[in-house]
């Protein structure tokens, strides 16, 4: 009944978004029998549509989290995520390119998403990391965090970017749309952001309470990006400096370690001799791409890949001895744990395998991350998969099977299938003139930059 069930699923698809279907999609009847490509398709697809069907429907941006179960303990379910919506934006990117949707059906939905970002609060520029789906109020993250969040804000930046790229040269409404969303990208105040002018960024700034947080962001975590884009802003930009001094710590972020014999050069935050989880090789790559990308500090494609081969080398060494660990089933990242949330990492290993960790990195270990995706998907099945992919985290050592998804960990996975298969949103972002700037500035070298 649940190949039944997958295929009804499909045939939906088809017939609510006008795409025929086609030879590919009719050979979706079997769990086992999909060519690699096919399954690429599948979950490519099927994870879209967490930003399609299950969209806040006000604004049409990407829920922070949905629960099939209906239960939502923080009565949050229309709570939009600053950070996966543009994670999401880029996702219908992706589907408008592949056909799962049309073109015009795209760009109405992302109209809509724009017509919610102009109107929303902004603080400096900055979205907030939670926004009221139906008003765009703030919703406070925590007590003290209530207005701008720089990192979640360069996430959006990042995948408006690649939005207005698509764009730029359509019709007369395209058009319109690139140089609305040109006029947000340009209003971000990150040059606010350094707090006084301070050789470093901070992720937080409050009308209320002003930069009580005190988070100064120093590398190496997932924040890249923030850093990248605030050196790239044509109004608002920051110097070469705060990058090196603040991002880079003057060069302490450089090490030089060996983990299950994979070289790391970048010092990561909280572990020592260690790697940290593996979103931090994914969020500020979704755009800004890691192909033959260097600065003084380090090759981002081999320090990426090799992120994720020491992910894959613990989970099968497998120290604490989970049960379903292994080569064909690996990657720990932040996600739901069995008790509650966690940033789950070789440092912090609970159990709990992040089906985003894995998959997410596919352009980084293509054939590791499709033998898993196989296994999740035809020996597990519905353990692990749903209507908007696969499910946010799961626990065989714990019987553990939680049919939720997260917004922050659905995009990953969709988009970076996408950037492995045909570099799209990469080849987006990088087209950008104000990005080969900030690039340039920073000191870095690409093959995009030539």
């Amino acid at each position: 009944m649940k190949y039944i069930g997958i295929s009804l699923f499909l045939l939906a698809i088809a017939l609510s978004t006008g795409t025929a279907l086609g030879q590919s999609t009719k050979a979706i009847t079997s769990k086992k029998k999909l060519t690699d490509e096919q399954l690429l398709n599948l979950v490519e697809r099927q994870t879209f549509q967490y930003f399609w069907d299950g969209a806040e429907p006000n604004s049409g941006l990407a829920r922070e989290r949905y629960h099939i179960d209906g239960d939502y303990p923080l009565n949050d379910k229309n709570v939009v995520a600053t950070g996966a919506a543009g994670f999401g934006v880029m996702a219908i990117i992706a589907a408008i390119d592949r056909h799962y949707i049309t073109r015009q059906a795209g760009f109405k939905r992302l109209q809509k998403a724009i017509n919610f970002l102009e109107k929303a609060d902004r603080f400096h520029g900055a979205w907030p990391h939670w926004m009221y789906g139906e008003t765009g109020k703030v919703k406070p993250f925590g007590a003290n965090d209530d207005g701008g969040d720089l990192v979640e804000t360069a996430y959006l930046a990042q995948g408006l970017l690649c939005v207005r790229q698509y764009f730029r040269n359509g019709n007369t409404a395209e058009k319109q749309l690139a140089t609305r969303i040109d006029k947000l990208w340009k209003e971000i105040d990150w040059n606010w952001y350094r707090n006084g002018d301070k050789n470093v960024l901070y992720w937080h700034w409050s009308p209320r309470v002003g930069w009580k947080m005190n988070f100064a962001v120093t590398g190496y975590n997932e924040c890249l990006i923030m850093y990248i884009m605030a050196a790239s802003s044509p109004t608002h930009g920051v110097p070469a400096q705060v990058y090196h001094e603040g991002w880079a710590r003057k060069g302490g972020i450089d090490t030089n370690i060996k983990v299950y014999g994979y070289p790391i050069r970048l010092k990561h935050n909280g572990s020592p001799g260690n790697v940290g989880p593996l979103f931090w090789a994914q969020y500020s790559y979704l755009g800004l791409s890691p192909k033959g990308l260097t600065d003084r500090y380090a090759n981002y494609w081999i320090e990426n890949q090799n992120h994720t081969l020491i992910h894959r080398a613990y989970c099968i060494d497998n120290p604490k001895r989970f049960k379903g660990y292994g080569t064909d089933c690996w990657g720990l990242t932040a996600s739901y744990s069995v008790n509650g949330y966690a940033g789950h990492s070789p440092t912090e290993d609970l159990g709990v395998i992040s089906p985003t960790a894995a998959f997410a990195s596919y352009p980084y270990t293509p054939a590791y991350s499709l033998k898993m995706m196989r296994h999740l998907y035809e020996d597990l099945g519905d353990k692990v998969w749903g209507k908007y992919g696969f499910y946010d985290a799961f626990s065989e050592t714990d019987n553990w099977y939680p049919k939720r998804y997260l917004g922050i960990d659905q995009g990953p996975i969709a988009v970076m299938i996408e950037n492995g298969r045909s570099g799209l949103l990469w080849n987006l972002f990088m087209s950008c003139p104000e990005v080969k700037t900030g690039l340039k500035k920073l000191d870095f070298k690409s093959p995009y930059l030539k």
